[in-house]
């Protein structure tokens, strides 16, 4: 196994979670987004990203606005739905349930010795 493509699964599964979450805290433009997912260490692409944004849009979780630019072409802002909330609860308490269950097994610093019987 790769140690790696682990890694990037797990990150990859919390990170509906966290972008609805600060999509929650109010409306946010895409690169906001990956800024402060990249500030906590949760590395990510506009390949990842805009695919992901849609998605929780499709699914009516998220919605977006676009504002006029002085510097550029009109910019998406992304605001989270009364359905987005409610998804965004769920994962929440998921993510606390997981969190303790995880840190218990992880917290236990005995680790028996794995000889292999032979």
């Amino acid at each position: 196994m790769n140690v790696s493509n682990t890694k990037v699964q797990m990150r990859k599964g919390i990170l509906e979670c966290c972008i609805l979450h600060i999509i929650a805290r109010g409306e946010v433009y895409a690169s906001d987004l990956m800024e402060e997912l990249k500030g906590a260490n949760l590395i990510i692409v506009e390949g990842t990203l805009y695919p992901l944004l849609n998605r929780l849009k499709t699914a009516g979780l998220v919605s977006y606005r676009w504002v006029e630019s002085e510097s550029g072409p009109p910019r998406k802002y992304y605001v989270i739905t009364d359905e987005g909330l409610v998804f965004l609860g769920e994962l929440a308490e998921t993510w606390t349930t997981l969190h303790v269950s995880v840190n218990s097994i992880l917290s236990k610093t005995e680790v028996p010795n794995q000889t292999p019987d032979k």
